[in-house]
C-alpha cells in the first residue's frame, strides 16, 4: 500500500474561539479543485476512532461551504468528539502509459480532534491532522527528486517492478527529469501556500509535516524545492 503524508497542526491556546469556529476558519482556506468548489463529506465521531461514527454525510449532491459543513458538525460536540471532513484539490499526477501529466482532483482529509478524544491524540497528532494524498505526489518515486538526485549505484533506486523499471528509465531523459522537478515542487507549494494561509486564519500555534514513509518528510520537501 502506497504511504501517505500528512500534516498535524495546532491551534493557539490563548484563542477565545469555540473549537467549531477554529476548524471553521481552517476549513475556509482550503484550495479546493476547480472542479468541486466544496467538501465532499463530513463525519463525527465519539471516543475513539474505532467506534461507529455518531453521524455521517455524504456532501456529493452539491458543493458545501466551510460555514455549512460547521453547522451540521457542531450539533455533537464534546471534549471526546472529533470531527473529520473530506474535499478535493488539485495536484499533479504522472500518467506513465500515456507519459503524461494531469494536474486534477485528489483526495485531502482533515480531521479535528477534541482534547479527549483517542485518549488524548489531539496532543501528539495535533488539534487538527491532515491527510495530504500519496507520499510520492509531493516526494517522487525512487530518490531521484532533490539537490542530490538519483544514484544507482547505492541500490535505493532498484525496481522491484517492471513498471518501476520503465517510469526509472524514463526519468533517465534530463528534459523529463526536470519537468518531474517542476509538477513536484508545484505540488508542495499548494501545501506550504495553504499552511501559510491557515496558519493566519485560525492562527496556528505551529504545524509539523511527516508521512510514513520517509525519516524526515520536511527535509525531503526542502530539498526538492531547492532543485532549479
Amino acid at each position: 500500500m502506497a504511504n501517505r503524508a500528512y500534516v498535524s497542526a495546532w491551534a493557539q491556546a490563548e484563542s477565545k474561539s469555540s473549537r467549531a469556529e477554529k476548524f471553521g476558519r481552517l476549513l475556509e482556506t482550503f484550495p479546493f479543485s476547480s472542479t468541486w468548489k466544496g467538501f465532499t463529506g463530513a463525519i463525527v465521531r465519539a471516543v475513539e476512532l474505532a467506534e461507529t461514527p455518531l453521524r455521517e454525510w455524504d456532501l456529493r449532491s452539491r458543493p458545501f461551504s466551510a460555514e455549512e459543513v460547521i453547522e451540521l458538525v457542531r450539533e455533537q460536540d464534546g471534549a471526546d468528539v472529533a470531527y473529520e471532513v473530506e474535499a478535493l484539490w488539485d495536484l499533479w499526477t504522472y500518467d506513465a502509459e500515456k507519459n503524461q501529466w494531469t494536474r486534477g482532483p485528489q483526495k485531502a482529509e482533515i480531521a479535528c480532534y477534541g482534547e479527549e478524544f483517542e485518549g488524548g491524540i489531539a496532543e501528539q497528532d495535533g488539534d487538527y491532522l491532515i491527510d495530504l494524498g500519496f507520499e510520492h505526489l509531493f516526494t517522487g518515486h525512487g530518490h531521484l527528486l532533490g539537490t542530490r538526485g538519483s544514484n544507482r549505484s547505492d541500490g535505493r533506486t532498484t525496481p522491484a517492478h517492471p513498471d518501476e523499471a520503465a517510469f526509472l528509465e524514463a526519468m533517465s531523459e534530463p528534459e523529463r527529469l526536470r519537468e518531474y522537478h517542476e509538477k513536484t515542487q508545484e505540488n508542495i507549494q499548494t501545501v506550504f501556500r495553504w499552511l501559510r494561509e491557515a496558519e493566519a486564519a485560525v492562527p496556528l500555534e505551529r504545524y509539523r509535516l511527516w508521512s510514513e514513509g520517509e525519516e524526515n518528510f520536511e527535509a525531503r520537501l526542502d530539498e526538492i524545492l531547492a532543485v532549479r
